[in-house]
């Protein structure tokens, strides 16, 4: 019995580990751009989209297509690389094990 308590005590530092790493990847930011720099857009580590800047002279009112797939683009790119960047602090964290649901 004394091993399987030593398992689950092991989990819950696990976790707790987890979750502080969680908390200090929301503090840490990913930027992106698109268009040659015409749009850039900030993610941080708890995904949530900090800012998007969008260059004047993109904005055309005849050519709203094209400043879509600009802000699209630069949010799927910094979306992407935060997912990187988290993948790969928690995988510091588990020694490179994948944990389902975990990002």
């Amino acid at each position: 019995m004394k091993g399987m308590n030593d398992l689950v005590r092991q989990a819950q530092i696990m976790q707790r580990k987890m979750a502080q790493m969680q908390e200090e990847m929301k503090t840490k930011t990913i930027e992106a751009t698109s268009g040659g720099g015409m749009v850039t857009a900030v993610v941080n580590g708890g995904m949530d989209l900090v800012s998007i800047k969008i260059d004047k002279s993109v904005v055309d009112p005849e050519d709203v297509d094209m400043l879509q797939d600009l802000v699209f683009a630069a949010v799927s790119d910094a979306m992407k690389r935060a997912k990187e960047m988290n993948e790969q602090e928690m995988g510091q964290l588990t020694g490179g094990m994948k944990i389902p649901g975990l990002f």
